[in-house]
């Protein structure tokens, strides 16, 4: 069990490695449509659009790296005043009760949906840039990064590993 744990949470490490470049050109582009549209008065709509695409693949891989990193500050303020055993099982049981049901029920809901968008190219509605597509896929990879991550938590607890 301790190897799956550590294998998923390799997969995991080199998405979130993969994806926090994206905020670099995220910034760029953000920083850039405004003089786009007022300077040279052409592209800010696709600087925009690409932007978005950018911003919904960050924040899907961000979601499982703050939950992997346990630094959602909510959860924190609580969790904190927890031992480590209880906060261990309390990860445990959310990951059954709550992320793994999820992540499978999005993953299983918008199937049709995201099949569609990709094999149509999917274009943005106001502009008909294409990407839209990935915007919609951003949604598959934020479900199934959660759910790695939360069988990742399992594989570990049930490994005996008690410092994930």
């Amino acid at each position: 069990m301790l190897a799956i744990a550590r294998g998923l949470g390799r997969l995991l490490d080199l998405v979130d490695g993969l994806v926090k470049w994206l905020v670099l050109p995220l910034l760029v582009l953000l920083f850039l449509q405004w003089p786009l549209r007022d300077l040279v008065q052409a592209y800010s709509r696709e600087a925009n659009d690409l932007g978005q695409c950018l911003f919904a693949l960050y924040v899907a891989a961000s979601v499982t790296a703050a939950t992997r990193a346990r630094a959602h500050l909510a959860v924190d303020a609580f969790a904190r005043r927890l031992s480590g055993k209880t906060r261990n099982a309390l990860a445990v049981t959310c990951s059954l009760a709550v992320i793994i049901p999820w992540a499978g029920f999005v993953l299983i809901s918008s199937r049709s949906l995201l099949i569609g968008s990709v094999l149509q190219l999917e274009r943005f509605p106001d502009t008909a840039n294409p990407g839209y597509f990935i915007v919609k896929l951003a949604l598959g990879l934020l479900a199934a990064l959660m759910l790695t991550g939360a069988l990742r938590e399992l594989a570990a607890a049930l490994g005996g590993d008690t410092h994930r």
